[in-house]
């Protein structure tokens, strides 16, 4: 393998501007992919790609919110029409919301929450789904959280979106796993330094919890190694 074994490759990495997003942008790149960045924040995208740029690497970005109506078609058709294929494409944008006992969620904060955590993650696989099928083995990786699969108190909302958005996610894996060389990653990522880490958890000691690029390396590793359908996994 080269040090460069993602060259001639497209990406896209959804929430880049910060956090494991910025971190996996960079690492792609790193990697010799050209990485397009998206997400709501233009200046923290900008200041990705300069980082981005300044090692050498190519990157694009696309400011926009996943939630608006038609942004991620509108995302799609510019994409689609100057590349004719996506190689990786790095599901990790979300939200916390509001930690509550379920009992007092709030429907308009869950149904928020709901636009983007799991809607926009299937309005994205529809929109680049043609994309996908055009490289020659795509791969798509989601970042998830532990308490999709393992209910913590208070943590119903943000962990029910990221049990749907896993299954979701795992179900287009496998609707394609014989027709296509495309494979479905679900990556969670443990205790990560992050800014949801640190409002969800505001009295932790930011360093004794790992770095972004601690996630981000693992990401472009599977990128870059390739993995079996369905595959899971956690960085501790």
């Amino acid at each position: 393998m080269t040090d460069k074994p993602l060259s001639d490759q497209i990406a896209l990495v959804t929430g880049a501007s910060r956090g494991i997003g910025a971190a996996t942008a960079k690492a792609l790149a790193a990697a010799g992919a050209h990485v397009i960045l998206t997400a709501r924040t233009a200046g923290g995208l900008e200041e990705v790609e300069e980082a981005i740029h300044a090692e050498g690497g190519s990157a694009t970005i696309a400011p926009l919110d996943l939630t608006e109506n038609d942004s991620i078609a509108r995302l799609a058709t510019a994409i689609g029409g100057r590349w004719p294929a996506l190689d990786i494409m790095v599901l990790n944008a979300a939200t916390l919301g509001t930690l509550s006992a379920v009992p007092a969620i709030d429907g308009k904060d869950f149904a928020k929450l709901l636009t983007l955590n799991v809607s926009a993650q299937a309005a994205l696989l529809a929109a680049f789904d043609p994309m996908l099928r055009k490289a020659k083995a795509a791969k798509v990786i989601g970042v998830t959280s532990s308490v999709g699969r393992n209910p913590r108190a208070y943590w119903g909302m943000y962990g029910a979106s990221k049990a749907a958005f896993e299954n979701l996610l795992l179900t287009y894996g496998e609707e394609l796993r014989n027709l296509t060389a495309l494979r479905v990653a679900i990556l969670d990522p443990g205790a990560t330094r992050t800014a949801m880490r640190a409002r969800a958890f505001p009295g932790e000691d930011p360093l004794s919890v790992k770095a972004p690029e601690v996630v981000a390396e693992r990401i472009a590793a599977l990128a870059a190694s390739g993995f079996e359908a369905g595959h899971f996994e956690r960085v501790d």
